[in-house]
Formats: structure tokens, sequence, C-alpha cells
């Protein structure tokens, strides 16, 4: 299970109880900013004791099981592969989907978005985008890659692919 999921999910549950972010934030232990980060999915890392108190105070709890076996593609994993084939220093999986939730590319990171951008299938960008966008609100994904593809400098033929979706 990924950060991102989550962060997701502790949204769904804060809203369902009618809670707003600084009144969670603060029963949990944690500032306002973190939460908004974690529930945007563009928080890097979040301790067990944190993610804990989190989940106690909106009436969720954490399960440990065996992971399902899963025949299906990681579209995630795939493009940040394919994003770093050519680069020495490569593009984790966690990096992609804070790049592609907050739509902004850090320094360093602009070749590799500019070759998946440019050079991934029609099938690992829709499976990508189908896998993030379980954590962002309907078209916030869109418009981030729009901006992605104006910052790094793709082509036209980039900006089109995530027209059509």
């Amino acid at each position: 299970m990924r950060l991102q999921e989550f962060g997701y999910a502790i949204r769904r549950a804060r809203v369902a109880r009618g809670l707003t972010q600084a009144e969670l934030a603060r029963t949990a232990g944690l500032s306002r900013v973190t939460l908004n980060r974690l529930e945007m999915g563009t928080f890097p890392d979040l301790g067990a004791r944190k993610l804990q108190a989190l989940l106690e105070n909106v009436g969720l709890t954490l399960a440990i099981q065996p992971a399902p076996r899963s025949r299906r593609s990681d579209y995630i994993r795939l493009a940040s592969t394919t994003a770093s084939v050519s680069f020495k220093e490569p593009l984790t999986e966690a990096e992609l989907i804070r790049i592609l939730l907050s739509g902004k590319v850090p320094r360093g990171r602009t070749p590799h978005l500019r070759l998946l951008l440019e050079e991934a299938s029609p099938s690992m960008r829709k499976g990508l985008l189908r896998e993030v966008s379980r954590w962002s609100k309907p078209g916030k994904l869109e418009k981030n890659l729009a901006t992605i593809a104006r910052d790094v400098g793709a082509t036209e033929r980039a900006h089109e692919w995530f027209k059509t979706l």
C-alpha cells in the first residue's frame, strides 16, 4: 500500500466525520500543512505513530494482511522505470507520484519527465493515470500534466496524449 492511499482514505474519513484539517491535525499531533500534504499525496514520509494517531481520530485502523497475488500491471513502477532508463539517477515511484499529484517537477527530474511524456506507450500512460488518479480530485491530474508538459518543454505530441483521456 502506498502512502498516497492512506492520505486519500484519511481525507474521505475526515470529511465524512465533518472534521476540518486543522481539527484533525491538532488531535493527531500534526501540523495542518503536514495533513494537507498527506491528503494531497505529496508528503514524502510519515512515521507509524503519526499515521496510527490519524487513523484512530477518523475511525480507521491499520490491518496487516498478506499481499494479494495480482497479475495486473503496476503502471507506476513501469513508468518510473521507463522515465529512468537513459539516466544515471533513477526517478523513484514515490517521486513520480509526487510530481504527478503536485504538478511540480523538482530540479534534475525534467529530462525524466520529458522522456516519459514523449516515449511512454499509450497503454502505459492510461494505466499510470488510472492508478494515480485514485488519489486525486477529478481533472486535477490532467491539469497537472499540462503544467508538467509545459514546464519540461515537451513536444506538442506529448501534450496531446493526455487530452484524449
